[in-house]
């Protein structure tokens, strides 16, 4: 382990903590993940012609992007459990705000991009603040964001059925202006992605991991040789027409 001097967590806890995520990392996929929420061959179909893919060549980036998709949940835990480590009355509760400081009387729900809630979503986020504050008169709440559309600490302003609501202790917040709260520094969130390429270099350096494991393509093989016919079957097996597919 080299010294990251991030300053504001220690070279154990950090190493350690991007340890925890490496592991939880998905590299593998077998055939029951792959197909778990029913694979639509009739999509992978026009991928295939649209695109001028082989058929081979669309299943491969269909695991790429379920693999994908698991991992973006796992950059979640990265960044929430990341203030386990802060101190000074940060917690990451099991359920409830993603990190909260009781004594400061900040509540924290924290998303990956600004992107990923929609309307419905932002409502019920809200909603939940509201209640909060009511609740509590000296609380702040804060929507956190990973990738916000710029550094910001700003009133969170949320339209519901037409009408806008706002909150000066409802605050809409980036990353970077997150750590600056937590950690006094305004450079705290700069200098962690500047050293995380050298602490994931030395924890992937330090782990025994299996080479990724890939069996889907042995898997569609043992249905039939030719993976298109073998993807149809595996939707659409007990539909008529498809027993002698």
């Amino acid at each position: 382990m080299r010294n990251y001097n991030l300053g504001f967590i220690s070279d154990e806890n950090i190493y350690n903590h991007v340890r925890e995520t490496v592991t939880r990392y998905s590299a593998s996929i077998d055939l029951k993940e792959f197909n778990k929420n029913i694979i639509d061959p009739i999509k992978l179909t026009f991928d295939a012609k649209v695109y001028g893919r082989s058929m081979e060549e669309v299943v491969a980036s269909e695991c790429i992007r379920q693999m994908d998709k698991s991992n973006n949940n796992h950059i979640g835990y990265f960044h929430q459990n990341l203030f386990r480590y802060a101190g000074n009355g940060w917690t990451v509760p099991p359920e409830g705000f993603d990190v909260v400081n009781e004594e400061r009387h900040i509540f924290v729900e924290m998303k990956n991009k600004h992107n990923t809630m929609n309307s419905a979503a932002s409502a019920k986020t809200y909603m939940k603040m509201q209640h909060k504050i009511v609740r509590d008169s000296h609380a702040t709440c804060m929507l956190v964001e990973a990738i916000a559309t710029r550094s910001q600490n700003k009133t969170w302003i949320v339209t519901v059925d037409g009408e806008q609501f706002n909150n000066e202790h409802i605050r809409r917040v980036s990353m970077d202006k997150f750590y600056e709260i937590v950690f006094g520094d305004s450079q705290a969130f700069a200098k962690l992605c500047r050293a995380l390429p050298m602490i994931l270099d030395d924890v992937i350096e330090g782990m025994s991991r299996e080479d990724n494991q890939n069996t889907v393509f042995t898997e569609l093989a043992a249905i039939s040789p030719d993976i298109m016919k073998s993807l149809y079957l595996l939707a659409f097996k007990t539909y008529d027409g498809f027993d002698n597919f």
